[in-house]
């Protein structure tokens, strides 16, 4: 009774916060979809909302589709992407302080005797990246061997066949794929070619929500609740990943 009592009144006031400053009690967000990264975006961010007494719906879409729907103003913004999206993206504001971080890391097979220590190396190589995915299309700036999948799965399908060279994605999208699909012949690099926080961004429309989704996300970071609430969702996803390997 308690809990749910302390529960209520939580929401009362989160829903007076986002009352007061005239905010709408409903979202609409982009991800992008079959990424690890935004998967775990797609948990932890609807919990950040809720404590501003406001409720999102988050849709996955290919990297590209997601950035079109932002910048049409369908959609009220991206759950994450990295700086330089907003750069290139006037429309869509960045949330300042970033709520997750992902790494570019090259994966190759075991067998190749491949070693990529820098982003020059990729040169003399074939190149798989996931389509729309601004931290791998950064990195690859310049060159022309560049084959371009819908998902880390089918770049590293395609990687195991000795159709592509260098498999690029984040870290972790990539571990997991690599026990869900038992591709015991793909590796990491020892070391990340770089390492990108991550940010919300929100349609020009909606800034008025930039300055609130910010002070929550710094008040979370400082209390270790925002570390604690991440974990939680990478161990929730990496659980569905590995289910759906068994179905």
């Amino acid at each position: 009774m308690f809990v749910r009592l302390s529960y209520l009144l939580l929401l009362f006031c989160c829903t007076s916060i986002a009352n007061e400053n005239n905010i709408k009690q409903h979202y609409q967000f982009a991800s992008i979809e079959y990424l690890f990264e935004q998967e775990v975006g797609r948990v932890v961010l609807p919990q950040i909302y809720l404590q501003l007494g406001i409720d999102i719906d988050i849709t996955p879409l290919p990297g590209n589709r997601a950035q079109y729907v932002v910048n049409s103003g369908s959609f009220d913004g991206e759950i994450m992407r990295i700086w330089s999206y907003g750069d290139e993206n006037s429309t869509s504001l960045r949330v300042p302080t970033p709520y997750y971080y992902l790494e570019t890391m090259a994966f190759v097979r075991t067998d190749s005797g491949i070693k990529i220590t820098q982003a020059e190396d990729l040169k003399q190589f074939r190149v798989g990246r996931v389509r729309g995915v601004k931290h791998t299309n950064n990195i690859t700036v310049g060159l022309s061997d560049i084959y371009d999948l819908n998902s880390t799965q089918l770049m590293f399908e395609l990687l195991m066949q000795k159709k592509i060279d260098v498999a690029l994605t984040n870290t972790l999208d990539g571990q997991v794929i690599i026990k869900r699909n038992k591709f015991d012949h793909i590796e990491p690099m020892k070391k990340p070619l770089a390492k990108l926080a991550l940010y919300h961004y929100i349609h020009k429309k909606n800034k008025v929500l930039i300055p609130l989704v910010d002070q929550q996300i710094r008040d979370l970071s400082e209390t270790d609740e925002l570390k604690s609430l991440i974990n939680q969702a990478e161990n929730y996803v990496i659980t569905q990943h590995m289910s759906a390997s068994h179905n």
